[in-house]
């Protein structure tokens, strides 16, 4: 581990500060880190005039850098270290021309052309092309079926096409395309004037408007040598856990209503919308923009947005446990909910 750099969240620290080493001794670190339970965070390219710099940063008990320069062909760690490289290795394909040799399905990501001009890895022509039109795994077999879903759907969500291989009620495999309304927005965050770069974030996702833009934020402040005084810091806190409460029971009202459930999955969307009118008392909307700023927040908390929050917190925990209880006490639903999804208490509290 002594090659890698420890690193901390919101602390900024210069390029050439990176450790790096060989093409072959970054694989064989990475791959055993990964193999050992590591997790692996980010895995992208900085171009460095012609070369190319490959930075991994992955997490252990701490957060862990390392860099290595690779030509326009490399092998793929995804074919050695298994899947956690296996989305990267895809993303750098398609975003720098790049192509991760042996890598055991390598197909588009979000669909465009890579941002170098450089040959396209996938050989696909982005003018005549929809993303859905790639190869997808198959799985043969008596009373296997496929299953084509998307990308238009009766809902909210971003458009994706989802190619379910079935036996019976049993998902044997599940792949998903997306792209169909790629923006760019990393691009984006290089050109913009100064004073947009939060505006972007907010508008990356519209449930995760705060979370987003805090990123953005703390990235600057790092940079810049910001401070952020206590209070501000609660404010922010503050707003990213009710975005995060009102995600969550959005998401148990989803889970209600994929195995049709229906009286809690209405429950479940009211008291979301409880939470998002709480976003609305700090920011001004209900999605939290406009509120988290570099150096700070754009407003201040006051005694009766305090005391409201808590009211509004306490009424809605008794209602939030009773709406629990109804959905995981119904057999019906245990036995649709049993195991699928599992995540071991280990694995959880990592």
């Amino acid at each position: 581990m002594d090659d890698f750099l420890k690193i901390k969240n919101g602390v900024a620290l210069p390029r050439a500060d990176l450790p790096r080493v060989s093409f072959p001794r970054f694989f064989r670190l990475l791959t055993d880190l990964v193999r050992c339970n590591g997790y692996l965070v980010q895995f992208f390219v900085h171009p460095e005039g012609d070369r190319n710099l490959l930075i991994a940063v992955a997490r252990t008990s701490n957060l862990l850098v390392l860099t290595t320069e690779v030509e326009r062909e490399f092998p793929s760690l995804t074919l050695a270290g298994g899947a956690k490289f296996n989305l990267f290795e895809r993303e750098i394909a398609e975003q720098f021309g790049l192509r991760p040799a042996g890598h055991p399905w390598l197909k588009t990501l979000r669909y465009h052309a890579n941002r170098t001009g450089r040959p396209d890895v996938f050989g696909n022509d982005y003018r005549a092309d929809i993303p859905g039109n790639t190869p997808f795994y198959q799985v043969t077999g008596e009373s296997v079926h496929e299953v084509a879903v998307g990308p238009v759907h009766a809902g909210i969500i971003e458009p994706g096409h989802f190619r379910f291989q079935c036996a019976g009620e049993e998902v044997l495999h599940l792949e998903i395309q997306l792209g169909y309304q790629h923006r760019g927005v990393e691009q984006l965050l290089t050109s913009v004037p100064f004073g947009r770069l939060p505006v972007l974030a907010e508008s990356i996702a519209g449930d995760t408007a705060i979370g987003h833009n805090l990123s953005c934020c703390q990235a600057i402040e790092a940079l810049a040598g910001l401070e952020v005084e206590p209070g501000a810091r609660t404010v922010r806190t503050i707003a990213l856990e009710l975005e995060r409460i009102a995600n969550h029971l959005g998401d148990l009202g989803a889970l209600s209503g994929d195995v049709a459930f229906n009286p809690p999955a209405a429950y479940f969307g009211r008291l979301r919308g409880e939470f998002l009118n709480l976003l609305l008392v700090l920011a001004g909307n209900r999605f939290g923009k406009g509120l988290v700023r570099p150096g700070g927040v754009a407003l201040t908390m006051g005694s009766a947005e305090r005391g409201l929050l808590k009211a509004k917190l306490k009424e809605t925990r008794r209602e939030i446990a009773h709406v629990c209880d109804l959905l995981f006490d119904a057999h019906t639903v245990l036995a649709r909910f049993e195991y699928t999804g599992t995540v071991n208490r280990r694995t959880a509290d990592r």
